[in-house]
């Protein structure tokens, strides 16, 4: 997983746990009442004709397997994302299709390795290596394609969108996780080393390429020059290097395109008027897909890297006096999958929780997903939740049956 995807080897091993407490908990999954097979009797609304008053018959609801299942999978999280489909995906009795991102198909091999290793059958999880050229056609088949029942995509909004149309034709099952523009507000209230700490953890994880990283922070006026001071003492302390080097904290990312996108979104922003706190310069002596972890202040919310999913380790700031304008800007965005802010005020706390526009909102901490929790986003961020007994659901049909006795 490092050497193709360049993440830090503490990453990538906390990766590879995290992956496999998706297979432990779907593996307990299987057997509950929840999943397949299982159901529940409803109370009969039938009568018997003779009197109107005896109840006639048994209702059940039974739940099945949906079937052939596919998955298309990213780069960025390339064990995890796979474990998280195909762990409930075989607990629910489906077979699945993995189709892996062309730009780390090596880890989906090994991963497929293991399987076999571990007895899943063979045929019960297959492989589809696909490169740049062909991944269209790839996707294509998967959406339509009858005996496909299901496709679950974890990927852009753009790509999304178009399997989204190409799975209409089939009227096909779809889940969707897509694309964020996630804000971290920090409220007056909030303590600044609370806030930090969970910056530093949603911001630079993965050298800011993950779909839940805060990209828009969100400073009550009061606390900016504190926070920032703080924020920039500890990106200074980030090592970049190899990912390989159990010194790394941040390597590269994933394609010398990548770091022309987000440098090329900076200098926007600078000429927009940003002002750079640090960073803000490609690292060529490092290598070409090297890119300065960022911090920008005073970032105009028409500016792209405001506007538009960063995916990059670039933290762009803008200040807020009011809690009203702060849930408007978090609001500001047709994406809708994690949010974040830093507040010790409870009242504040649950009614801004409830008013921001998000799947998932994290509070004073910046790291928020387990297994055991559902995944997934609102708005133009997706379909339906992994994780949780809920993202068994996603593999499961309801069957209504009457039976008259």
């Amino acid at each position: 997983m490092t050497m193709e995807s360049g993440k830090p080897i503490r990453e990538s091993t906390g990766e590879v746990l995290y992956g496999a407490s998706f297979l432990d908990f779907y593996a307990a999954e299987a057997v509950r009442p929840s999943s397949s097979g299982g159901g529940y009797i409803i109370p009969t609304p039938f009568h018997e004709v003779f009197d109107g008053k005896t109840a006639r018959g048994k209702v059940m609801a039974v739940k099945e397997a949906v079937g052939v299942t596919a998955m298309i999978t990213p780069w960025n999280f390339p064990f995890a994302m796979i474990a998280r489909k195909v762990g409930p995906a075989l607990a629910a009795g489906c077979t699945a299709i993995v189709k892996p991102s062309e730009l780390t198909p090596l880890t989906a091999v090994a991963i497929h390795n293991l399987a076999l290793q571990a007895g899943v059958p063979s045929g019960v999880l297959q492989l589809i290596i696909a490169d740049k050229g062909t991944t269209k056609y790839v996707g294509e088949e998967l959406c339509e394609n009858p005996i496909v029942k299901k496709l679950s995509f974890t990927g852009s909004t753009s790509v999304g969108k178009l399997l989204m149309k190409d799975c209409s034709k089939s009227v096909k099952r779809l889940s969707l996780e897509l694309g964020g523009n996630a804000a971290f507000i920090v409220f007056d209230d909030a303590d600044v080393e609370v806030a930090v700490a969970a910056a530093m953890s949603s911001k630079y994880r993965n050298a800011g390429q993950t779909c839940i990283c805060s990209d828009r922070f969100i400073i009550h006026r009061s606390i900016e020059d504190s926070f920032l001071k703080r924020l920039k003492e500890e990106v200074k302390k980030l090592v970049i290097g190899h990912g390989i080097s159990e010194e790394t904290t941040m390597g590269p990312m994933i394609t010398s395109e990548a770091v022309s996108n987000v440098s090329q979104k900076v200098e926007e922003a600078i000429v927009d008027g940003a002002e750079v706190i640090c960073g803000g310069k490609k690292m060529s002596h490092l290598g070409s897909n090297f890119y300065e972890p960022t911090i920008l202040r005073k970032v105009r919310s028409s500016s792209r890297i405001w506007m538009e999913e960063t995916f990059g380790p670039v933290a762009s700031i803008c200040t807020f006096e009011d809690e009203e304008d702060a849930i408007t800007m978090a609001n500001d965005t047709p994406s809708g999958l994690a949010v974040y802010f830093c507040s010790e005020n409870f009242k504040r706390i649950f009614r801004v929780a409830g008013r921001l526009e998000n799947g998932m909102v994290g509070i004073n901490d910046g790291i928020i997903i387990t297994a055991h929790c559902p995944f997934g986003g609102i708005k133009e961020s997706g379909l339906g939740r992994e994780g949780s007994s809920e993202g068994m659901a996603e593999y499961l049909e309801t069957k209504h049956i009457f039976l008259n006795m």
